[in-house]
């Protein structure tokens, strides 16, 4: 069963691992990725990045994801946290997290995860330069390539 999160507050990578762990002893592999607001991003220092959403939809995504990832591999759980609002360079931003019997299964599990994140969840971002200019972050080919490379589905 995942876990599915969108909020605006920051997660604590420990225990959301924790959650996932404790009192168990079939875990043999725990797969993570945590991203982070960068600055400079295209060249331009950006202030902060605004996440929005459209609430239940987002959610529902993110559920059809780790769905497809649970049918893909064998995995004892998995988690997806994403921040949304103003978030600023440094930040945590987004989480992923899957956990296994076998290292394999939860390391691929994590990159489809992200990948399918990045390219099918309903998120948009803007970017708050610190020169005051905004614009709006377009899709980039190479996370629609990454997507690919797992197929179809979800």
């Amino acid at each position: 069963m995942a876990t599915i999160r969108v909020q605006p507050e920051d997660f604590d990578l420990s225990a959301e691992v924790a959650a996932l762990t404790s009192g168990r002893t079939d875990v043999g592999g725990i797969g993570c990725f945590t991203g982070t607001v960068r600055d400079n991003p295209g060249g331009r220092s950006i202030a902060a990045l605004t996440l929005e959403h459209y609430p239940g939809m987002t959610e529902r995504a993110m559920a059809q994801i780790a769905a497809e990832a649970e049918r893909r591999w064998s995995l004892l759980g998995c988690t997806l946290i994403h921040r949304v609002g103003r978030l600023e360079p440094g930040e945590n931003i987004v989480l992923v997290v899957a956990v296994s019997a076998h290292r394999q299964a939860a390391l691929d599990a994590t990159a489809f995860l992200i990948d399918w994140l990045k390219t099918r969840a309903p998120f948009w971002k803007k970017e708050i330069f610190a020169d005051g200019g905004e614009a709006w972050v377009a899709a980039r080919e190479s996370d629609a390539d990454a997507a690919a490379r797992w197929g179809g589905g979800a």
